[in-house]
């Protein structure tokens, strides 16, 4: 019991003071119990949606209905990605309008039977008739008759519950009627993510989230206040920006122990490019989840 004490308050001082400004990296303070793995099964808050903890993240650098994984793999080539990370037990994909990848999750689902599968996507929808016309875009693109979580993309400012107040209320109808199972948002400033805590439309919640603040909305520890205070309320956070947009690829271990080890974040989504990085992947994160 003393150990887990001093290891609750080794945490908590870390978070007050930012884990940045610790060289080297803190490892005992964040070592678990018990091995965490990337096909682990999460159910996200109160939705119903079980994913694995890691997400296949299909749009770095994605823009302009374009992405790093559509560049270098295609259609194909990244169908094959998911399909093998499927094998794998890795079943939930992350993907955007923004980053083109509908028609490849598609291809994929020539592989791998739609219910066995988590899809996420996100929109850039105001209204409800680009919200309902995006939805029905969506699903044909991917080839299926539902969504499993749909995000809010890219959210800046304070007030967009009200600026995107009619799409909303779209989002939560397709709920009811069984086209959407979740809906949320993504955040990209700090205004936008307590925005985001005090909305009760929120169920899910696209974070930044690393050790060093890399890419993240505001400090470390303004954020874990922010999220824990999220999840107190039943909302449900995936991580993401977990190697801070890649600025942090030398410290890939401390970057996924830290995420590993907080309790407010259910899951994670990486971009990954090739086989040879999902499988690292699946190889590092049970060895970070108990580095000591």
């Amino acid at each position: 019991m003393k150990h887990c004490n001093r290891r609750d308050f080794v945490k908590s001082s870390l978070f007050a003071g930012g884990v940045m400004a610790m060289n080297p990296f803190p490892y005992h303070a964040y070592a678990g119990e018990k091995k965490k793995y990337a096909n682990d099964v999460i159910e996200l808050g109160n939705t119903g949606v079980k994913v694995s903890r890691l997400a296949m993240g299909t749009g770095t650098h994605g823009v302009n209905r374009s992405s790093n994984q559509t560049r270098k793999l295609g259609v194909e080539g990244l169908a094959e990605l998911l399909h093998n990370a499927y094998d794998e037990g890795i079943f939930f994909w992350d993907s955007a309008d923004q980053y083109g990848t509908h028609p490849h999750l598609k291809e994929a689902l020539k592989y791998v039977p739609r219910e066995k599968v988590v899809i996420l996507t996100k929109t850039h929808a105001t209204t409800a008739e680009e919200m309902k016309a995006d939805l029905d875009r969506f699903r044909q693109e991917i080839g299926t008759d539902y969504l499993d979580i749909v995000l809010l993309h890219f959210m800046t400012k304070d007030d967009w519950p009200e600026i995107k107040k009619a799409g909303m209320e779209m989002l939560s109808q397709a709920r009811e009627d069984g086209i959407v199972k979740a809906h949320g948002v993504s955040c990209h400033t700090l205004g936008a993510l307590k925005a985001a805590a005090a909305s009760d439309w929120v169920q899910v919640d696209l974070a930044r989230i690393n050790p060093y603040g890399s890419r993240m909305d505001a400090d470390v520890p303004t954020v874990v206040n922010v999220l824990k205070d999220m999840k107190k309320k039943g909302k449900s956070i995936i991580g993401m920006k977990l190697f801070g947009a890649g600025d942090l690829t030398d410290k890939v271990d401390e970057c996924l122990q830290y995420s590993l080890a907080q309790d407010f974040v259910d899951c994670f989504t990486i971009g990954q490019e090739d086989h040879n990085q999902m499988n690292d992947l699946r190889k590092r994160i049970p060895e970070s989840s108990v580095r000591g």
